[in-house]
């Protein structure tokens, strides 16, 4: 190994991804499209009981399944995969918003948690950093969603409010559960043979 490899693997712990690891992004993302199509009445019936701000309560679950990913696998690229794969399957499956919708959040989501990992160089997976990247996934994708299908009608107030909602959801719901979900799961020996087992929080 040459010293820029050595740097370069001191900066970013680049590690080939395994079948298993293709496996489980794969079967995550095929889960989260069998959610979605649960999730949409349950967004449509928020919305006409609460608005906005009530259907925006449950952002974070859509997002889950790439984060999840990532604590489990903690390799880079990780999230670029299973949130494509994840678009792909909702393409389709077909999807209540749109098939464009699931491209352009898939991206907003690869693009933003590939960088809070990579600022903690795909080392540090504890509680704040998974709660940091679950309420950070949902501005970008909400700057877009909010032109797609029309949210600036909501008036400021409501769409600033909803906002809030949405990161708070993506903290908890997202961020928070995907740990929460990973630990047990690595507790019960089902993903012995992944870096979250293998690997301490940090």
């Amino acid at each position: 190994m040459n010293m820029n490899d050595r740097v370069k693997t001191r900066i970013f712990p680049f590690k080939a991804f395994t079948t298993l690891d293709i496996v489980l992004m794969a079967m995550l993302a095929a889960a989260n499209a069998v959610m979605t199509v649960y999730l949409s009445p349950l967004n449509q019936a928020l919305n006409g009981l609460g608005g906005p701000i009530a259907a925006s309560t449950v952002t974070g679950l859509y997002m889950i399944y790439g984060l999840l990913a990532c604590y489990i696998i903690r390799k880079p690229g990780t999230a670029v995969i299973t949130y494509g794969i994840g678009a792909v399957v909702q393409a389709f499956m077909g999807s209540a918003y749109g098939i464009a919708s699931c491209f352009v959040a898939a991206a907003c989501y690869m693009v933003v948690a590939e960088a809070v990992f990579a600022f903690f160089r795909y080392r540090k997976w504890n509680m704040p950093v998974m709660l940091l990247a679950g309420g950070a996934l949902v501005p970008i994708w909400f700057f877009f969603a909010a032109r797609m299908f029309g949210y600036t009608k909501w008036g400021t107030d409501i769409l600033l409010i909803a906002l809030v909602v949405r990161i708070l959801s993506g903290i908890v719901l997202c961020g928070m559960l995907s740990k929460l979900l990973g630990d047990t799961l690595a507790r019960s020996g089902l993903l012995r043979r992944f870096a979250v087992k293998q690997g301490a929080e940090g």
